[in-house]
């Protein structure tokens, strides 16, 4: 059973960076792990993601030169550093995995979610 865990959140100011990381525990190298939000009122949005194995990555056009993904496979933790933020980005971050080499955005696709971290952009 994998087990995901978010942190890094906290309070941004509008314009700073931030970087979210999520620890694995478990063997993710055949793990596709990907990052989503969800605001209130609003459905669960894919953000970024990266594949197993070769690490090819994908992002969502409203993150797109702001967000970037990594993983350190030795560490089991995949981040996402977030820069030139918004206060639109405020949201709760969930990281989540699913097994497959691909790297989609679909959360439905994804098995595996860790419990989420506040991010909160605001001056």
């Amino acid at each position: 059973q994998l087990q995901l865990v978010e942190s890094g959140g906290g309070l941004a100011q509008p314009g700073g960076p931030l970087r979210l990381s999520c620890a694995a525990s478990g063997f993710t190298l055949d793990y596709t792990i990907g990052w989503f939000r969800q605001a209130p009122g609003k459905d669960r949005e894919g953000l970024s993601c990266i594949s197993s194995s070769v690490g090819r990555t994908s992002s969502a056009d409203s993150v797109k030169g702001r967000f970037t993904i990594s993983r350190d496979n030795a560490k089991n933790t995949v981040y996402l550093q977030m820069n030139s933020l918004k206060p639109e980005d405020t949201a709760i971050y969930y990281c989540a995995a699913v097994r497959s080499r691909l790297c989609v955005l679909n959360p439905g696709l994804y098995d595996y979610w860790g419990q989420g971290t506040q991010v909160t952009v605001s001056s």
